[in-house]
């Protein structure tokens, strides 16, 4: 176990690494959209590429980072019912999960995104929109970033499994989402007034 944990280690390392460099990606698709926006009202031009790009680099940060979200264990679900359960059944409804839902769809998703992508390389494909970006790179997202979600699973199911053996803490056990920190700052901002 020692040596899967030690794998999922530096698969973690790896997907926080990528997580945190491609999330910058947000802020150069809103400088392309707003540098878009102001060239098409200021001089009337458009561009098709450039519009685009804005989804190519949202796709981008959706696929490459949804790895780093599962690590972060910020993905969706029902957390106030989850947080009643017993953590013994939480844990076991992470491990089925990961392995009846997410490991298989990330599996078909690499099985069908690959001929996908070899297609659209294949015979070159391009935008439908005049002066469009080539189809194929945003195509190759698909493989890719399931391929990344994958390897995570894999990690989080060491983890999960090694937490419920009583092998390592939970990493996420201390931790506070987002909203349940905004919630405590708004209540301690109402307190003091």
């Amino acid at each position: 176990m020692q040596s899967l944990l030690e794998m999922s280690r530096k698969i973690d390392a790896f997907t926080t690494w990528t997580g945190k460099r491609l999330a910058w990606l947000i802020l150069v698709a809103v400088v392309v959209s707003a540098l878009n926006a102001a060239v098409r009202k200021i001089f009337a031009v458009s561009s098709n590429s450039w519009l685009e790009l804005q989804w190519v680099l949202f796709s981008m940060v959706f696929l490459l980072c949804s790895p780093w979200t599962l690590l972060d264990n910020e993905h969706i679900r029902i957390d106030i019912i989850n947080n009643m359960l017993p953590k013994r059944l939480r844990d076991s409804i992470d491990i089925m999960g990961h392995v009846l839902f997410l490991m298989p769809l990330s599996i078909v998703m690499i099985i069908t995104g690959v001929p996908f992508f070899l297609r659209s390389i294949e015979i070159n494909e391009q935008s439908g929109n005049a002066g469009g970006l080539p189809q194929w790179p945003a195509k190759s997202l698909i493989m890719v970033g399931f391929a990344f979600l994958l390897v995570q699973g894999i990690s989080e199911l060491i983890k999960r499994i090694a937490v419920m053996r009583g092998i390592i803490p939970d990493p996420h056990e201390s931790q506070v989402h987002a909203l349940e920190a905004e919630i405590e700052h708004l209540v301690e901002a109402i307190e003091k007034h």
